[in-house]
């Protein structure tokens, strides 16, 4: 089946703001085995709109139009499919009523300009929006079945996945029963995991599993898309891949499908009613903000440090002797953590330090990261080198902190080969494990 993708607005064709709905459509129908054969940005003109739809009508068999659904002047889609359908507009009395609940149900009086959100092609299908105002709807152009979406992303992302994607299914005559399994991990390039996982898919012989990866530095998502007849037969499939997949890639699979490496930190922390401090330096505090936040995290995270430099940190901390000498390395690293730990009472420290080089920021420029898990017995330390620019080494240095805690905790090794770090020496590149 040929699938076009029609983006529209001024500010997505000029560049004014980057088109993500367009990638974010496109991963979901790959995830569901359906490809994508255009894509086509068009302004807010009514006659070059017009022209798009149907050329996308002469050579696609589906087609979603992304954007257009507002209540303003500059909202055309359903102006231009109708249009293009070759009918008129008419009132869709139900999506009206399901506005002006909206409003109500918010304390507020629908504008008048909203009453164009509910005039659609005649005869046209409602998409349900259970999030927003913009109606979608399919209507034919052609020879294809259009479906227009929403430019909100939070609103197009459900529409796509509940309306859309399954009738996508059923047009294309694909089994309906599709499961997408998904590892996501740290610390492994795709090139890399592509060569560890070469061959998985053949352990379904009947081409049913497909392997796919999504990179997104500092993690890497890797995915299975399993068809069958139904959940049980897929069951049956995915359980042999899944098995091979979690032995292939091991320490470095940080989570599954759904869940997050701080949900990951967090549940090993609560499960242990234990509480955490954390020490930062260049990474502007995301490693609480990526944990503290999260539902239970005020009865674990107990505080966290944010300070420009090692000095900082140890004034921060109570290490009152100053820096440790040799500025930021691993064994700073541990004290600060040690020190963190004594001083706030918890049951656990982290402590991510970053050194990073002076001068201009090419692309070899870079940072050393050292960073120290303090628990009740022991302490574990590693430092690594990161090139790639000021924002690589930031958010690789998050990434580690995060990543090495849940290792920690899981009882894993703390320091295992990345293949994002440069190598320096065996001394430097060490990882200690001490008595606390």
């Amino acid at each position: 089946m040929r699938i076009e993708v029609i983006c529209t607005g001024d500010e997505v064709l000029t560049g004014k703001i980057v088109n993500t709905n367009f990638s974010y459509i496109t991963q979901k129908l790959e995830d569901f085995g359906l490809a994508v054969s255009w894509e086509t940005t068009v302004g807010d003109d009514r006659e070059n709109l017009l022209l798009a739809f149907r050329l996308a009508g002469e050579r696609a068999d589906a087609v979603i139009v992304n954007g257009g659904l507002g209540p303003t002047v500059d909202d055309l889609s359903q102006e231009i499919a109708a249009r293009a359908a070759g009918v008129e507009l008419a009132l869709s009395e139900e999506w009206l009523s399901r506005m002006e609940e909206y409003f109500r149900k918010r304390s507020r009086v629908m504008p008048p300009n909203n009453r164009k959100q509910a005039m659609l092609p005649a005869g046209a299908e409602v998409l349900d929006n259970p999030v927003g105002t913009a109606c979608g709807f399919a209507v034919d152009i052609g020879r294809a079945r259009f479906y227009f979406t929403p430019g909100v992303p939070r609103e197009l992302r459900r529409m796509l996945e509940e309306q859309i994607v399954p009738r996508l299914l059923a047009k294309s005559g694909m089994q309906t029963a599709i499961f997408l399994k998904r590892f996501h991990s740290y610390g492994i390039g795709e090139s890399h995991a592509d060569s560890l996982l070469s061959g998985v898919e053949a352990l379904v012989p009947d081409g049913s599993v497909k392997l796919g990866f999504r990179a997104h530095y500092p993690q890497l998502e890797t995915k299975l898309t399993v068809r069958g007849r139904d959940m049980d037969d897929i069951r049956v499939k995915l359980a042999p891949v899944e098995q091979e997949v979690r032995r292939r890639l091991g320490n470095f699979i940080l989570a599954e499908d759904d869940q997050t490496l701080e949900r990951v930190v967090l549940a090993e922390l609560a499960s242990r009613e234990a509480s955490l401090s954390l020490v930062e330096t260049f990474t502007s505090g995301q490693i609480a903000a990526r944990i503290a936040h999260l539902p239970g995290a005020e009865k674990v995270v107990r505080r966290g440090v944010v300070a420009p430099d090692l000095a900082a940190v140890c004034a921060a901390v109570g290490l009152d002797r100053g820096p440790p000498a040799g500025g930021i390395t691993r064994e700073a690293a541990e004290a600060v953590a040690r020190a963190a730990r004594a001083q706030t009472g918890v049951t656990h420290a982290l402590a991510v330090l970053v050194d990073l080089d002076q001068g201009p920021d090419r692309i070899d420029f870079g940072g050393s990261i050292c960073l120290a898990i303090a628990g009740s017995h022991e302490v574990a330390s590693r430092r690594s080198r990161i090139v790639g620019g000021r924002e690589w080494v930031r958010l690789g240095a998050v990434e580690m902190g995060l990543d090495c805690l849940r290792r920690y905790l899981q009882g894993l090794p703390v320091r295992e080969r990345i293949d994002f770090e440069k190598v320096e020496s065996q001394a430097g590149d060490a990882t200690a494990k001490t008595a606390s």
